[in-house]
């Protein structure tokens, strides 16, 4: 038995949920930018009243580590780890791009077809990576820029899928294939993550909450405004 809270971040997603042995219990999340510092521990209560459980009931707290946004990771992570110390359970961390192409939406019917989950970054930059439909790993993490030449070797013989907040901007470019295909309304969700948690959970995979840090791929970039 395993009551694990479930916490994403890492878009512009902000999503909570309570999963009790894999299967997602209650769910609350919203997509609006700058929410998430402010809207996260409401979240969680309101996650946790809905479900009739106490805090004092979780067996683990599992948080998606990135890749992502920066700030949204550090709030996410943060927050877990925060959970984590108080409540004395242990912290499970999920690959964001591997939950994406867990979602069932995405996952269902596509057996011929190769997973590519995409995180926005800036300009024609994604994170991103692809996953068969069983969630294999076929081509690593990565920070990729786009261009007409991206994929090629697999979108010629082999159907993708590709979806996540940084899918839309690649749909001009990676479109004019025939193979390739776009699911533009997904949002990550912290549901997607339950599986996955349960399965660590039972294989005892923690982290040291002391130091663990969030999957960033890449160093943070200040930028600093214009002067008009």
């Amino acid at each position: 038995m395993a009551l694990i809270l479930q916490i994403e971040t890492s878009t512009i997603s902000c999503s909570v949920a309570l999963a009790e042995n894999g299967a997602t219990i209650a769910c609350k999340e919203a997509s609006e930018r700058n929410i998430h510092a402010s809207s996260i521990t409401l979240f969680i209560e309101e996650v946790m009243k809905s479900a009739g459980k106490g805090l004092s009931d979780l067996d683990a707290v599992a948080v998606s580590k990135g890749p992502g946004s920066y700030t949204g990771l550090r709030i996410g992570v943060s927050t877990a780890k925060g959970l984590c110390y108080a409540l004395d359970v242990p912290l499970i961390a999920i690959d964001t791009l591997k939950a994406m192409a867990s979602n069932r939406e995405v996952n269902s019917g596509n057996a011929a077809s190769l997973l590519c989950p995409m995180i926005d970054a800036r300009r024609m930059e994604v994170y991103t990576a692809v996953y068969d439909n069983v969630l294999n790993e076929i081509i690593p993490v990565s920070a990729k820029i786009i261009d007409e030449n991206s994929f090629a070797d697999l979108l010629d013989s082999r159907k993708m899928l590709f979806f996540g907040d940084g899918a839309g901007k690649c749909m001009e470019i990676l479109g004019r294939k025939a193979n390739a295909s776009f699911i533009t309304t997904f949002e990550n969700s912290a549901s997607d993550m339950s599986e996955e948690a349960f399965k660590r959970f039972n294989q005892q995979l923690f982290e040291d909450i002391a130091y663990f840090e969030p999957y960033y791929l890449k160093d943070f970039v200040a930028t600093t405004p214009k002067v008009i």
